[in-house]
């Protein structure tokens, strides 16, 4: 299944080159939003704890690697890797802090990145695979293995 919008390879290539716990997570997420088009009750926190749950990573079997406030110091981007979950502001809705699991950079220098994103707020439409400017990171957890 090919997502709306492209990315296909760059989906794929960050399954491929992944940690096994990335991996792990990147597959899950993808058969939950695109084979299986799941919408769940709550928001984009609740989806992407769904999705590392499913992928046999819960609270126990997560690394926080870096954590601040949502006015910063902001996470750099060597820093952050495909499968990764990711909070941070995001500038395209209000300045609102937003979660979403990491997948591959289209642009690391504009740090400019593909997320797999929830909406949620009862919009009743499955997680989709969006680019978001990821300059204001406050917080990266990932699967321990």
């Amino acid at each position: 299944v090919v997502p709306p919008g492209g990315h296909y390879d760059l989906i794929r290539g960050a399954e491929l080159s992944a940690s096994p716990g990335g991996r792990a997570v990147l597959a899950t997420g993808r058969r939950m939003t695109l084979e299986r088009r799941e919408i769940l009750r709550g928001g984009c926190w609740d989806y992407a704890n769904a999705v590392y749950d499913r992928s046999g990573y819960g609270i126990r079997r997560r690394v926080t690697v870096f954590k601040a406030g949502k006015r910063g110091p902001y996470a750099e981007t060597t820093l952050i890797r495909p499968g990764d979950l990711l909070s941070y502001v995001n500038h395209s809705y209000g300045e609102s802090e937003h979660t979403a699991i990491f997948v591959g950079w289209i642009d690391r220098a504009a740090r400019k990145g593909l997320m797999l994103s929830y909406a949620g707020e009862r919009r009743r439409e499955p997680a989709r695979y969006l680019p978001y400017v990821l300059d204001s990171v406050y917080v990266v957890v990932r699967p321990d293995g």
